[in-house]
């Protein structure tokens, strides 16, 4: 059963930003009490494909607003400058200027670059000019089992060199032990050393072992004035997934109904295809509504992402799937 046509064709415009997250005093009665019904969850999610299918210029439309809410990444320990600068080109130029003027839409960029901290001179030297910002991954990205001193000194040294977005990791011990007020004492020092950039909260959710882990995770993440939860690194052995990012979105449900304020979240690893992107677009309309469809309050952390989106737009237009290799990341 397909949506109705205003679910389906979202809104490619883009949105204020909305007020940022200061934080709250931990809540530990609020953190002990919650509870997450896995057989529930996973029975939601698993539903969702066939009550969410998207067709034609529907689909075009929603591939389009996903390439909008891309941090295209790039963490490998073979990056040099020349990638970096390939992956900014593209960021740009997401696809090509003929495609997106027959889709009415030139001008179109993805939403952030995600680079290691030594790359991000070179990320802002390259996207100079454009209002795509530069995300670094901090902390002793992806184990966080690095001196916390340096974890805290690399903050800000990303932030110096440019850095708009931080992505830190958690001590995923912290959570595993149930030490909530290291974790709340842990981000909130992570985010003061933020200063004006955003930070986004990685828990490695494929590491928490429970989902009631996961939803606790972040709920201290958020009180301590996390701007985003996320996933995944991109590095454990399970990153992103229906369920996880079902139980993380109602926890950012939870927290607005309570505060007011609105928390962003950010799927990473994994998500590779197009479909996929369609699945949690319909996820994030479904559970928090239009305002997370923005990139100020959703991203897809990914790397090949955005080619099979290219691949899916090319065969709207003419009807024909193009070679992957006509969309290289640069």
């Amino acid at each position: 059963m397909q949506t109705e046509t205003p679910t389906r064709q979202p809104n490619l415009l883009p949105q204020l930003a909305h007020t940022r997250n200061p934080g709250m005093a931990l809540d530990l009665d609020w953190v002990a009490n919650v509870q997450v019904n896995t057989s529930a969850v996973e029975r939601r999610t698993s539903s969702l494909g066939g009550r969410r299918s998207v067709k034609k210029e529907f689909q075009a439309a929603w591939l389009l607003k996903a390439i909008s809410l891309i941090d295209l990444t790039t963490l490998s320990g073979d990056d040099t400058a020349g990638r970096v600068k390939r992956l900014c080109a593209k960021a740009r130029q997401p696809v090509r200027p003929e495609m997106l003027d027959a889709l009415g839409l030139p001008g179109l960029t993805v939403g952030a670059v995600c680079v290691y901290h030594e790359m991000v001179e070179t990320a802002v030297r390259a996207l100079e000019g454009t209002n795509i910002p530069v995300a670094a991954v901090s902390t002793g990205f992806p184990a966080g089992l690095s001196p916390y001193h340096l974890r805290i000194a690399e903050i800000g040294e990303s932030v110096k060199a440019g850095a708009q977005e931080i992505d830190i990791v958690i001590s995923r011990r912290h959570v595993l032990t149930g030490n909530w007020q290291a974790l709340y004492d842990e981000m909130r020092e992570m985010r003061a050393a933020c200063g004006a950039a955003h930070v986004k909260a990685i828990l490695a959710t494929g590491e928490l072992q429970t989902l009631r882990n996961v939803a606790r995770a972040s709920l201290v993440c958020m009180m301590a004035g996390a701007d985003f939860i996320k996933t995944s690194t991109g590095k454990e052995t399970v990153n992103a997934t229906l369920p996880v990012s079902l139980t993380m979105i109602r926890c950012i449900r939870d927290y607005q109904d309570r505060t007011g304020i609105k928390v962003g979240y950010k799927p990473a690893g994994g998500i590779s295809k197009a479909k996929d992107a369609l699945m949690y677009l319909a996820l994030m309309k479904d559970e928090l509504g239009h305002p997370w469809l923005q990139p100020d309050l959703f991203r897809f952390g990914a790397s090949s992402l955005l080619g099979d989106i290219e691949r899916q737009l090319e065969h709207y237009l003419t009807g024909h799937y193009s070679a992957a290799n006509r969309h290289a990341m640069g």
